[in-house]
């Protein structure tokens, strides 16, 4: 059947998401509402301390200011609608606005994606390669790679929501989802939907390249660290390099759990949607105790600004 015919597409989806709850759905918005307010505290005092301190100006910690800043945004386009619906039932949003959340969602998941790419890279030459390190690892080399991560990023996920434009939503406009994260929109479109599933399975396998990047990268740094002579360059290694595959690793398996979730029906919906939030909402938690408090130079200028506050208080 040619669903373009029919003349009608609905414009207004209900994101329906956790219902199975009934009368206790309301009670999500609490746990939602502390996520909320932490991901805008925490990320945003390792924001202000990367560009209050000169010091912390270099690549490293500019990066970890990135991850920051996509920590604070990410979640303003995600968690208000998300608390106001669990707590008042208002599940409608414009399909249009609905396309909006879907790429600045999978554009900042991406991103993050590629940033922790870049520190890999970034910590493998400074682990491996200390003396040269600002040899490889220039404004001008950063600038290139950056600008192929961003493109190779824009291109997919603009082409990604772009092919749902087309789509006639002619028999449901319910999603059973908090977001309108891209394979639970397809799934109530009308019509051949193969090459948006094709998109979805890209944007999986962009994803699983960068955890194998990044896995591989520190795989090597282990390794090469494991024959230094120095157990203090080993443990600093270690330190160093755990908290970011930490932190791969808790996204990675929210993102295998949520593609598995649409592909294999004994899954339940309500896990799989938490899949999906996991890996949305959980890095954004991690990400400031991973890569703020964790990291020495950041944690010494926080507590600095922390104690000049009280001080002054008093």
């Amino acid at each position: 059947m040619d669903y373009r015919t029919l003349n009608f597409s609905h414009n207004e989806f209900y994101l329906i998401g956790f219902t199975s709850l009934n009368e206790f759905r309301q009670y999500l918005f609490i746990p939602f509402l502390i996520l909320f307010v932490f991901q805008l505290s925490a990320n945003g005092i390792i924001m202000f301390v990367v560009i209050k301190e000169r010091k912390l100006h270099a690549p490293m910690y500019i990066l970890i200011g990135f991850i920051a800043a996509l920590g604070f945004i990410q979640p303003l386009f995600l968690l208000p609608r998300m608390l106001v619906s669990f707590l008042f039932g208002k599940n409608m949003i414009y399909r249009n606005e609905c396309l909006i959340q879907m790429f600045c969602m999978h554009m900042a998941g991406l991103f993050q994606s590629s940033i922790l790419v870049m520190m890999a890279v970034d910590r493998f030459f400074a682990i491996i390669f200390p003396l040269q390190y600002h040899d490889f690892v220039t404004f001008k080399t950063s600038l290139i790679f950056c600008l192929f991560l961003f493109i190779r990023n824009l291109l997919y996920v603009t082409s990604m929501v772009g092919l749902i434009g087309p789509l006639y939503f002619c028999k449901s406009n319910e999603i059973y989802h908090c977001v309108c994260e891209h394979t639970s929109v397809v799934n109530i479109a009308c019509g051949d939907r193969t090459k948006n599933y094709m998109a979805g399975i890209i944007g999986f396998s962009l994803t699983t390249s960068d955890c194998v990047f990044i896995f591989c990268s520190y795989v090597v740094i282990f390794v090469i660290m494991s024959r230094s002579p120095s157990g203090e360059s080993w443990h600093k290694a270690i330190y160093t390099c755990s908290t970011h595959l930490m932190a791969m690793f808790v996204a990675f398996l929210s993102v295998v759990g949520a593609f598995a979730g649409y592909r294999i029906s004994t899954i339940p919906k309500d896990l799989r949607v938490i899949c999906t939030l996991g890996y949305l909402v959980l890095p954004n938690c991690f990400n400031p105790v991973i890569y703020g408090m964790r990291t020495k130079e950041i944690r010494v200028q926080i507590v600095k600004y922390l104690s000049s506050n009280k001080v002054n208080l008093h």
